[in-house]
């Protein structure tokens, strides 16, 4: 059975705004959804959040463009009532961190949540590690 993946915001933007060093690592994950080996999942936040620091370095249609594409490699996951009343009751101290965190798990199942931004993530029910970890640590190779 393929890994299911939660890609938080910063690694989606690493990816799509070229960040380097970053981007490398985000990019072989991202190609390993394009093969399907693994299956990718992002919250409706990310691509909300994706699209208020694109849009400052680019037009609408560029943008809009950018994110129908990675619609094409990733599954969005829901947020409901539940997963809101969580992330407010919830020991994270970042109310968006724990939206995603609360709509992976819910409506998921992912095996793991990958961020830059571990210590955000220090009360996850999942495993929680950066692009760069689970490309050393799993099956993938960095250097695929």
């Amino acid at each position: 059975m393929k890994p299911s993946i939660f890609i938080d915001t910063d690694v989606v933007l690493d990816f799509l705004i070229d960040r380097e060093p970053f981007s490398s690592f985000a990019s072989i994950i991202f190609t390993q959804s394009e093969e399907n080996n693994i299956k990718i999942y992002i919250s409706p936040l990310t691509i909300s959040n994706s699209y208020y620091i694109l849009r400052k370095l680019g037009s609408h249609n560029k943008v809009i463009e950018s994110l129908q594409k990675l619609l094409t490699i990733t599954t969005i996951t829901s947020i409901s009532k539940k997963d809101v009343v969580l992330a407010l009751n919830s020991k994270f101290n970042d109310l968006e961190d724990a939206l995603q965190h609360f709509s992976a798990i819910s409506h998921a199942k992912v095996d793991v949540i990958l961020t830059r931004n571990i210590k955000d993530y220090k009360n996850s029910e999942v495993p929680v590690m950066t692009p760069e970890t689970y490309l050393k640590t799993r099956y993938i190779s960095p250097s695929a």
